[in-house]
């Protein structure tokens, strides 16, 4: 049946826990998404109708296809989920488009440059904070850790949580637990069955931006 349907920008999904918060809903699926390519918007309602759907609306058609193959029947929220492409373009959907194209491009820049801004004064920050007051723990962090089944995950974002980094991580084979340091939201600890696996899971998710602003940089544990 999905065949019927042409390939579209937008993906709709349905099967979703409807007990999740719409905010962590749209969030988690970001998370989750955003490996496949640019989303200009996720819509996720919370009307009886709507309850338990959601659609995801991708930059390129390309992307939209690889994430609905990838993301086909994957366990989100504990239960899979069921995707296909949005028929046509739903009312909900071209409104979004229509706003889209309302939004002028030009005015985005000078956001752009406010969150560079913020990027710089946070990169200072931290300058000015070498591992925690340790000079000697600065020069390590350049060093790479030899491997080791746990991964330290840096610059995580503030809504960060257990489910979304489980998410991320169980799609890689051995991987075990998450687990989030108390009152620190910007660091975790992941760790899997082998160091190869943990590679894996490195390797494929260093850089990957949580958020727009927070590209996740992942390390050896220290042993």
């Amino acid at each position: 049946m999905t065949m019927d349907i042409r390939p579209n920008y937008t993906i709709y999904i349905n099967n979703l826990n409807e007990k999740i918060k719409k905010e962590e809903l749209k969030k988690s699926l970001y998370a989750i998404f955003s490996q496949f390519g640019q989303i200009l918007d996720i819509v996720a309602l919370k009307t009886l109708k709507m309850r338990g759907q959601a659609f995801v609306i991708f930059k390129e058609i390309s992307s939209a296809t690889v994430a609905l193959r990838s993301m086909q029947g994957f366990p989100f929220y504990d239960k899979p989920m069921r995707i296909q492409y949005s028929k046509t373009d739903s009312d909900v959907i071209s409104k979004i488009k229509g706003t889209f194209q309302e939004r002028p491009k030009r005015p985005k820049l000078p956001k752009s440059s406010d969150e560079n801004k913020k990027k710089k004064n946070k990169d200072a920050n931290r300058a000015m904070v070498p591992g925690f007051g340790q000079p000697s723990m600065l020069n390590n962090v350049n060093v790479e850790q030899p491997p080791n089944q746990i991964l330290f995950l840096t610059n995580l974002p503030d809504e960060t949580s257990e489910m979304m980094l489980s998410m991320l991580f169980n799609q890689f084979p051995g991987f075990k637990e998450v687990r989030l340091v108390p009152n620190r939201h910007d660091i975790a600890f992941v760790e899997f069955a082998n160091e190869m696996q943990s590679a894996a899971a490195k390797e494929a998710l260093q850089g990957f931006k949580i958020t727009p602003t927070h590209a996740m940089k992942i390390s050896f544990a220290k042993k």
